[in-house]
C-alpha cells in the first residue's frame, strides 16, 4: 500500500513537473529550442504538445533550412490527432510551398489519405470521397515508381465503390417513392455513370418495372410508346441476366406490356401487378 502510493505520488510530480517545463518552453523565446522540445514531444508520441510548439515556432521559420521539417511534422501533428481536415489543409499547402523537400512524396500521399479518412458513409455527400480518388490519382501519375502505388489503387477502388452504392441509393430513392418517370432518369444515369455497377442486375430490373408502371400510369396516348420502351427494357435485361431471380416477374411485365400492343391486351390481368 505505501509503495503503491509512492509511485503514485512520483508519478504526479512527474505530470505536474512535466507540464511546468512545458509552459516554461512554450513562454521562451529560445525558437531552437521550441523546435527541439517539440521533435522530442513528437518522438514521445505526445502530439498535441508537439503540435502547439510547431505551431508557434512555424512562421518564424519559414525561409529557415528546417523550415519544411517544421511545417511536415505540424501537420503529421494534426494527423496523428486524427484532425485529418486541418491535418489535409497543411499537407496540402507543404506540397505547394516546398516541391523539393524529401518530404513531399509523403505529403501528397497524406494529402489523400486525410480526404479518404474523411470520406462519410455511402449515403452522404461524397465530396470529400471525390478529392481522395483526385489527389490518388495524381500521386500515382506523378509518383510511378512508388511503393505506396498500389495502395493508392486500392484506396481508389474502395472509393469508387462507395460511389457506386451512393449513385444506387440516389437512384432507388425515386423508385422507392413510385417516382417512375424521375426513377427511370436516375437509373439510367447511375448505369451511365457506372457501368460496371455490382447493383446493375437490380438496376435493370427497376428500370424494366418503372417502365412498365410509368406506361400503366400514363394518359392513354402516351401508353403505347411507354409500353413499348418496356418492352425493350424486357429483352435489356433477358440479354444480360438470363437466369436472374427477377426473370418470372420480368415476363411478366413483358407479357402484359405485349397484350397492350396486341389484340387481346386485357385489363383486369394488367392489374393483378400494380
Amino acid at each position: 500500500m505505501k509503495r503503491d502510493l509512492i509511485l503514485y505520488i512520483s508519478g504526479l510530480l512527474v505530470i505536474v513537473y512535466g507540464c511546468k517545463g512545458f509552459e516554461k518552453v512554450v513562454k521562451s523565446s529560445d525558437y531552437m529550442l521550441k523546435y527541439n522540445e517539440a521533435k522530442r514531444y513528437y518522438t514521445e508520441e505526445d502530439y498535441y504538445r508537439a503540435q502547439v510548439l510547431f505551431d508557434q515556432i512555424a512562421p518564424v521559420f519559414r525561409g529557415a533550412e528546417q523550415a519544411d521539417t517544421v511545417y511536415y511534422y505540424q501537420a503529421m501533428c494534426y494527423y496523428k490527432q486524427s484532425e485529418y481536415i486541418m491535418a489535409g489543409h497543411y499537407f496540402q499547402n507543404f506540397s505547394n510551398t516546398y516541391g523539393g523537400s524529401p518530404f513531399v512524396e509523403e505529403a501528397d500521399f497524406m494529402t489523400a489519405y486525410c480526404y479518404y479518412k474523411n470520406s462519410p458513409r455511402a449515403e452522404l455527400d461524397q465530396e470529400n470521397t471525390q478529392m481522395a480518388i483526385q489527389f490518388f490519382q495524381l500521386f500515382i501519375l506523378k509518383y510511378k515508381e512508388s511503393e505506396r502505388v498500389q495502395e493508392a489503387e486500392k484506396y481508389i477502388n474502395q472509393l469508387r465503390e462507395k460511389l457506386v452504392e451512393k449513385s444506387f441509393i440516389s437512384a432507388k430513392l425515386y423508385y422507392d417513392l413510385d417516382d417512375y418517370k424521375a426513377s427511370i432518369v436516375a437509373l439510367n444515369n447511375s448505369l451511365s455513370e457506372f457501368p460496371e455497377s455490382k447493383y446493375r442486375e437490380d438496376i435493370m430490373f427497376m428500370l424494366l418495372e418503372s417502365s412498365y408502371k410509368l406506361a400503366f400510369n400514363s394518359i392513354e396516348s402516351k401508353k403505347k410508346e411507354r409500353f413499348q420502351s418496356t418492352i425493350d427494357e424486357y429483352y435489356s435485361f433477358k440479354a444480360e441476366f438470363p437466369n436472374s431471380g427477377h426473370q418470372r416477374e420480368a415476363e411478366r411485365y413483358y407479357r402484359l406490356s405485349v397484350k397492350y400492343l396486341g389484340d387481346d391486351y386485357n385489363e383486369d390481368e394488367e392489374s393483378e401487378i400494380n
